[in-house]
Formats: C-alpha cells, sequence, structure tokens
C-alpha cells in the first residue's frame, strides 16, 4: 500500500504551483492572459463587437476580469478598476435564504480549519475564490498589451481622471518599462489665472508639458496612506477624489502580487477660477508603489525627476538610512512624514538628525501626523509646502525629460524600438518643411483647394442637370468639357515630395510601423505651424460651447488644422482626376499610377483611422475616391461583406462625437471648431460568433462632423448643401442618432432630410438623444419634453417645414408619417463630466446612459429594427444613386 500513497501525492502536486513558476506566470494565468504574451492584446481586440458589448455583468471568475475592465474604461465608467467578482452558488450548494441567487465576493481564504495550508505559504498568489488587487489587475493587462492598445488604455484612465502608469514593473525580468509611448496620445487643457483673459487657456500633450513634479514614497511600514493623502491634496473642498487606487476603496487592502514598483503620475490642473484651484498651475504628482528599499531604481529616478520628494514611513531603519545618506549632493527637497508613536521614536530622531545635513533639510522638512492630527489642516500643510516649492526656483520636468533621465539610469523605454523611430525619423523630414499651414495646403496639396472646389461645383451642376428630368443636352456638354478640362489640370500634377514621403508611409510593408507613422503624424502636424485661432474666452472655457447655434463654416472661430485627413484627400483627389479621364476614354487604363490609393487608405481604415467621406471645405464627396474604398473593403472583407451604416448627426458642440467614442472607443475628432469639418466614417468588426446573431459582419460608422448648421443661414444654397448632405448620410444609414442640445428643435437641415426620406420609404431607425451640457445629473427620459421635440416647430424648423411641404401647409414633426409620439426613442444623456473641467471626473450618470443607448442601437440593429442590412456592393450602389 505504500506504492498507493504516491498516486494522490502526485496530484495533489499538480494542483498547486510550483517554487518555479512566477507570481506573474501564476497572475497571467489567473486571469487568462498567458496566451496574449506571444501574440499581445490588440486595439482591434479592444474594439471588436460582440454579445459581451450588449451585456452590463459583473465579472463572474478572475478570467472575466480583463474584458469587465476593457469594457467599462471604453465607456469612462469610474467603477472600471473595482475588481469585485460574482460568484454562483455551486449546484449542489444548499439554499441559505432564497433559493439561489448570487452573492457579492467579499470572502477571503479562510486557512483556519486546514492546518496544512501554512505549507504552501511560499505562494500567497490570489486564487479562483479571492479577488485581485486592481493594480495588479492594470499591470497584467499592460503587459499583455500592444503599444496601441496601451496608449488607447492610457488614454482613457486620463479621461477617468485615473492616475496613470509611468513606469511598468517587470516581476520577472526586472526589466522595468518607461511608458512614454503610451502617455503620447493624452491631452489635456488647462486655465490660468486670471480666468477668461484671451488666450488664458492652454492646450498640450502630457508629454510636452513642463511642470514641477512631487514624489510620494514609502520607507518600509508607514500607517498614512500615500494614496490617501495624494487624493485628499488633489481633492479640493470635501469632495475626495480618488485618482489613486487606495487601501480605504473596495479591495484596496489585497496583496499585491506583481504591482510593487509601479510608478503612477496624475497632475492638478488648473481651470483659471481663483476659488476652485488648488494651485495656479499645473503640478505632477509621483507615486511609487511599494518600499523604496525594495525598488531603488525607481525611488532614484524619482529623486532626479522631482523638486521634492515626501517620504513617509513609521520607522528609519538602518538599512535605508544608509541608501538616503548615498543619496547626499542631490538638488532634490525631502520632507519626511512620520508616524512616530508607532515607530521607534528615539531612533528615528537619530537618523534624522543625521540626515539634516547630508539631505539639506531642516526641522521643517518632517512632518508628523498621527491618528489624533487633524487631517484637513495637514493635506493644508502638505499643500502649502507644495505650493511653495513650485513657486520658488524648482526643476520643471516633462513627461520627455523624465524619459530622459529613465534611459540613463537603464530603464527601457516602450518608444525606443527600431519601428517607432524610423516611422518617427520620417514624420519629422515631412513636418521639417512646414513653416505655415495655410502655404503649405496651398504649395505643397495643390489638388485639394481651388481645382478641387471648382471641380466639385461642375459635378454638382452636372448631376443637377441629369436630375432635371429633360437636361439640355448642350448644357451638359458643356459641364462635361469644364470638368474634363479641371481633371487635365489637376492630372498634369506630380505628387509633391511631402505627399509622396507620406505615401511611402502608410505603405510600409512592416504593419507596426505604419501604425506608429499615423500616430506620429497626427501629432507632429499638430504642433506644426498650424493657423492662429481667433479664440472666445466664452467657447474655450469647455469642452463644448454652451450655446448650439449656428456656425459659419466659411469663418469658423478655429480656422482648420492641417492633418492626416488632408494628406489623404490629396491622394483621393489625383485618384478622381486619373479615374474621370479614364472614364472620358482620355487616359488608358494601363497608363494609370494611383489606382492602388484606396488600398492604401483602406488599411488605415481597418487600423482604426477614421476616412473622410464628405469634404467639409467644399461640401461634396469625391465619389470616386469613396466608390474606390468601398470596392476594395469589398473585395478585402470577402464573405464577411454584411454591413450595418450606424450615423451620428447634430449641430456641433452637442457631444455627437464624444458620444460615439465613448460608446464604441472610436477616434472620431472632438470640440467645436477644433477639428476637420467634414463627415467621417470609422469600421467596427462584429466577432464571428456574435454576427449571424447580430445579422451583419461589420458596423460602418458615420460621423456629421461640422457639416450641419443650427439654423437656416442667409445663404439658401449653404442651406440647400446642408440638407443635401444630411440626406446622404441618413439616406446610407441603417440607423441614425440625432444629438440634440438645450433645444426642443431638430437642426433644420437634419428636418429637411427626413422630409426628403419620407417621400422616398427609405427611413432608418432612429434616436433622438438630449444631452446636457451643464448639468451631471440629468434625470431620466421626460414624457413631457418627449412631447415638446415632436410638437409645433420653431420659426427655422417652420420655415423647413413648408420648404418641403409646399401644399399641406406647416405639419409638426409629431404630424409627420413616421413618427408616432409614443414609439419614439428619446433619450436623457447626464453631462459628461461630474464637476468643472479639467480636473472633473466622467460622471457615472453619462456612461451607463452611453452604455443604455449603444445597447439599444445593437438590440435594434438585431431585431431587424433598422432599414434592411446591406452588403459593401449594396452600399456603394447607394452612394451613387444618392
Amino acid at each position: 500500500m505504500e506504492g498507493d500513497d504516491d498516486g494522490p501525492n502526485e496530484a495533489q502536486d499538480s494542483d498547486f504551483p510550483t517554487v518555479e513558476r512566477s507570481r506573474l506566470q501564476e497572475m497571467l494565468s489567473l486571469l487568462g492572459l498567458e496566451t496574449y504574451q506571444a501574440q499581445k492584446l490588440s486595439l482591434q481586440d479592444f474594439l471588436q463587437i460582440s454579445s459581451d458589448s450588449m451585456k452590463n455583468w459583473a465579472p463572474h471568475a478572475p478570467k472575466d476580469l480583463p474584458w469587465s475592465f476593457l469594457r467599462k474604461l471604453q465607456a469612462l465608467n469610474a467603477e472600471a478598476r473595482n475588481t469585485t467578482m460574482v460568484l454562483d452558488a455551486p449546484p449542489d450548494a444548499r439554499p441559505v435564504e432564497k433559493e439561489s441567487q448570487v452573492e457579492e465576493e467579499t470572502i477571503y481564504w479562510d486557512t483556519a480549519d486546514d492546518i496544512s495550508a501554512d505549507i504552501y505559504s511560499f505562494s500567497e498568489l490570489p486564487t479562483p475564490d479571492t479577488p485581485v488587487n486592481p493594480l495588479d489587475l492594470l499591470c497584467a493587462l499592460l503587459l499583455s498589451s500592444d503599444s496601441f492598445l496601451q496608449q488607447e488604455i492610457v488614454l482613457k484612465m486620463s479621461l477617468c481622471q485615473f492616475a496613470l502608469p509611468l513606469v511598468l514593473p517587470d516581476p520577472e525580468n526586472h526589466y522595468h518599462t518607461f511608458l512614454l509611448w503610451a502617455m503620447r496620445g493624452t491631452v489635456r487643457t488647462w486655465g490660468s489665472q486670471p480666468p477668461r483673459a484671451v488666450g488664458s487657456f492652454r492646450e498640450d500633450s502630457v508629454v510636452l508639458s513642463r511642470a514641477p513634479a512631487f514624489a510620494f514614497v514609502r520607507m518600509e511600514v508607514s500607517s498614512n496612506s500615500k494614496s490617501q493623502l495624494l487624493n485628499a491634496v488633489l481633492s479640493p473642498g470635501h469632495r475626495q477624489r480618488d485618482c489613486f487606487w487606495h487601501r480605504d476603496l473596495n479591495l484596496g487592502t489585497n496583496p499585491r502580487e506583481i504591482a510593487d514598483g509601479l510608478v503612477e503620475i496624475s497632475w492638478f490642473l488648473p481651470s483659471g477660477r481663483e476659488d476652485l484651484d488648488i494651485f495656479p498651475e499645473p503640478v505632477a504628482f509621483l507615486n511609487l508603489r511599494g518600499d523604496i528599499g525594495s525598488h531603488w531604481l525607481q525611488f532614484k529616478l524619482l529623486t532626479e525627476i522631482s523638486s521634492a520628494v515626501f517620504i513617509l514611513t513609521d520607522n528609519i531603519s538602518k538599512k535605508e538610512y544608509k541608501l538616503l545618506y548615498s543619496m547626499k549632493g542631490s538638488a532634490t527637497k525631502y520632507y519626511f512624514i512620520l508616524s512616530p508613536y508607532r515607530g521607534k521614536r528615539n531612533t528615528n530622531l537619530r537618523f534624522l538628525n543625521r540626515l539634516i545635513p547630508v539631505l539639506k533639510m531642516d526641522h521643517s522638512h518632517v512632518l508628523v501626523k498621527v491618528s489624533s492630527t487633524d487631517s484637513a489642516g495637514f493635506v493644508r500643510r502638505v499643500r502649502a509646502i507644495v505650493a511653495h516649492v513650485a513657486r520658488s526656483p524648482c526643476r520643471r520636468v516633462s513627461v520627455e525629460d523624465m524619459a530622459n533621465a529613465a534611459r540613463k539610469l537603464g530603464l527601457r523605454v516602450d518608444e525606443d524600438c527600431a519601428e517607432c523611430q524610423r516611422a518617427k525619423g520620417r514624420m519629422e523630414q515631412i513636418t521639417r518643411k512646414i513653416k505655415d499651414s495655410d502655404a503649405y495646403r496651398r504649395d505643397e496639396l495643390r489638388l485639394q483647394g481651388d481645382p478641387w472646389r471648382k471641380a466639385a461645383q461642375v459635378e454638382k451642376e452636372l448631376c443637377q442637370v441629369q436630375w432635371a428630368g429633360d437636361p439640355p443636352e448642350k448644357y451638359g456638354a458643356e459641364l462635361r468639357h469644364r470638368l474634363l478640362e479641371l481633371r487635365t489640370q489637376q492630372n498634369g500634377h506630380d505628387p509633391a515630395w511631402g505627399l509622396q514621403e507620406f505615401i511611402s508611409g502608410i505603405g510600409s510593408p512592416s504593419l507596426g510601423e505604419k501604425q506608429y507613422f499615423l500616430r506620429w503624424m497626427e501629432w507632429g502636424l499638430a504642433r506644426a505651424a498650424q493657423p492662429r485661432p481667433r479664440p472666445s474666452p466664452e467657447t474655450a472655457l469647455t469642452l463644448r460651447p454652451k450655446h448650439c447655434g449656428a456656425v459659419d463654416l466659411g469663418e469658423p472661430l478655429w480656422p482648420e488644422p492641417l492633418g492626416v485627413e488632408h494628406f489623404l484627400r490629396e491622394m483621393g483627389q489625383f485618384y478622381e482626376a486619373e479615374s474621370c479621364l479614364v472614364e472620358a476614354g482620355k487616359l488608358p487604363a494601363g497608363q494609370r499610377r494611383f489606382a492602388h490609393f484606396p488600398g492604401l487608405a483602406l488599411e488605415l481604415l481597418l487600423r482604426g483611422l477614421p476616412l473622410e467621406l464628405i469634404d467639409g471645405n467644399t461640401l461634396s464627396t469625391p465619389l470616386r475616391w469613396v466608390t474606390g474604398l468601398l470596392k476594395e473593403l469589398h473585395v478585402r472583407l470577402e464573405r464577411r461583406s454584411r454591413l450595418v451604416v450606424l450615423s451620428a448627426l447634430g449641430v456641433p458642440g452637442t457631444g455627437k462625437s464624444t458620444l460615439l467614442n465613448t460608446m464604441f472607443g472610436l477616434r472620431f475628432a472632438t470640440g467645436r471648431g477644433r477639428g476637420p469639418r467634414g463627415a467621417f466614417m470609422q469600421l467596427l468588426t462584429v466577432a464571428e460568433s456574435f454576427s449571424q446573431d447580430l445579422g451583419c459582419d461589420h458596423i460602418l460608422v458615420i460621423d456629421s462632423g461640422g457639416l450641419i448648421g443650427g439654423v437656416l443661414t442667409e445663404a439658401g444654397e449653404r442651406f440647400e448643401q446642408e440638407a443635401s448632405l444630411a440626406t446622404l448620410i441618413m439616406g446610407l444609414s441603417n440607423v441614425t442618432v440625432v444629438s440634440l442640445a438645450e433645444t426642443r428643435d431638430i437642426p433644420p437641415a437634419i428636418l429637411h432630410a427626413f422630409l426628403r426620406l419620407e417621400k422616398t420609404g427609405h427611413m432608418p431607425n432612429y434616436q433622438f438623444v438630449y444631452q446636457s451640457l451643464h448639468d451631471a445629473s440629468a434625470p431620466g427620459s421626460k414624457p413631457r419634453e418627449r412631447k415638446q421635440l415632436l410638437a409645433q416647430p420653431r420659426d427655422a424648423s417652420r420655415a423647413t417645414v413648408q420648404m418641403e411641404d409646399q401644399g399641406g401647409g406647416i405639419r409638426t414633426l409629431a404630424g409627420l408619417a413616421f413618427c408616432d409620439p409614443e414609439k419614439q426613442h428619446v433619450w436623457h444623456i447626464p453631462g459628461l463630466w461630474h464637476g468643472v473641467p479639467p480636473m472633473a471626473a466622467v460622471s457615472l450618470g453619462y456612461s451607463e446612459a452611453i452604455f443604455e443607448l449603444k445597447r439599444c442601437l445593437l438590440e435594434n440593429i438585431r431585431n431587424g429594427l433598422s432599414n434592411q442590412n446591406k452588403n459593401v456592393q449594396q452600399l456603394i450602389e447607394l452612394v451613387r444613386r444618392l
């Protein structure tokens, strides 16, 4: 029977981790992320539509946690870091009170009944039955993600006002990574005092802007929480902000397994209001997780980049004293926060007296905080120290400066990979030649100025003549001849050097280098010589302006900045001109030079870049270019070409682009007048496992951008163009979201499109979304306001109805054939911010309401309530007809 003892022991051994298996490997296995170490999680994985996109369920097992975190982060949900799981009762479990339900997991592994449990105490990793520390989850997810998903995670965390990971520890190889690339996409806006002065608001990348930095670290044990103290310092008034995860939050006491050594960063950014601002200028705060003795490299970095370091400890041991003594000669200021009555008071004093001359401190640099200390007064004292240091001559650093210091210390910087650096070099070659963006567009991007404007006008006239019923042949021939002349002029040009370099960049055989190049171009062009804005303090205060009246696109408040879309627009014009000549028989198909351009642009669409559908400068659609793109898409998608088109229309400033970005993780430009003015499209992939249920393989999302004005303009032609474009976008759509703000009226151009489409019988499923621009606690759906929305229109809308409905008198929206007041979907979305930007957190109500809207839209698609889904070929025909 002795041999029988070996069997159970071997089986038992296999149930427990071996000593050789690292904590990191165990954590990755627990979270189901082991498979993503060779092939990293990508941005496309993050954006994919699956059955989970319609569920709002709590995670049931550790393997659900990464996906739950990503879904909530995409929706800017303030609860994203909560890793509480819901465990189902075992099938044979005896019901306790009611038959069973799920109970919230707050149980810790109790080993009291198992005397042999401490045999395995070498591994205290979480098990499937115990919660995971949120910081461990974040580190594991970042280590399993590619550079572009890391960047998206950091951007969304920034919008949620979470502290951002700056140094990512690798507990297995001790090869820590400074996350410069991951931070590069994060842009923040802040004000200066006095408020509302012209130019008093600044927008910049957090990577490039310089500010004094203050580090908070722990030495051995501290009774005081660094993270709680930091949150208190960053929080105005009595409302606590939880930028840094801390021990008093749910699951905050769970031991960290792989996150020790993580360095986080957060900023205080002023609003320009003295009554709200804790500091008058931006200040960076850094937090090292774990003890400085175990993470000396990170601590050394913090001492080299910070203006002051706050060390929290109960005891100063001989080992830590020696480490601190080695910092002799440092220019950084040091402050100690002690709880001496909890530690060895006399020992602390003896070591402190020795350190004071070495670290150039005095007794004011030693703060004492015990249980009886007034917390509010203590926070004020820490703030006063920070403010004093920030006012005096001190070190001011950007994240790029921090990365340079990290390199010198031997830390890996994520941006230093060869692909990223080659892409950066190509971007710099292009942007170095841009001295003035208007001059660059005129001289280098020649086809999209007057030539394209004139060609677009001729094509519109030609289209109107063809639809006139009995077009005069002579006039039509004249227009075709004029169009050919214009296109021949365009085709006589060669792509400028900058465009050729851009084409080489997006045509790189390396997929990674191509993606790096696009991101570098976006940032490089944003910082190149841009047109000077005509600032308005009223509109500069918020992400979205207070009023949603007419926008004069001919004289924008902010001139359109030079962007990637202008290079793609130029490619489109080369393709248009060449295609027009081939169609007319003026150029043999075998001599085409630009036939491959749609394929290059399609690659960008498939990688998540929004592509222009309607040119906002000419209010025209480059038909051959768009159909060329869609043909390439049809070929690329092959059997998975079933498509649903979802569009969002509304006046600029009503939050429609932010809504789409939050709902689906998209990258449409936000901020009235601050980005391109055209309509853009972006493609979402539906998971194969869900496509049969949803009824489509992809969702094409269209954002109307800044095309639609708020009221009738004086120029009737301008309004007619806006109405035609709204008709085009809605006519292509299966589902349309109409975004409204602080008005019951539908914008006239959109109402015009509804009336036109009613006549054709092609009506998308539509949702009216009322977004509060001020109140973060707007109530739910209001039946009274729903009736108002459908009631008698105001003057502008009344005029629109009269234009389209000459014989029947003025009709209310409720009186139209497609409107049923009892079945309308009118959504009331709370304000985006809870508080005053730039330090405001995203409203939880906004996030939850957006999720419900997303679920409704997907349900409507699944239940066939939208227009009949189409394939890409049918969409091409629809574009041509419309």
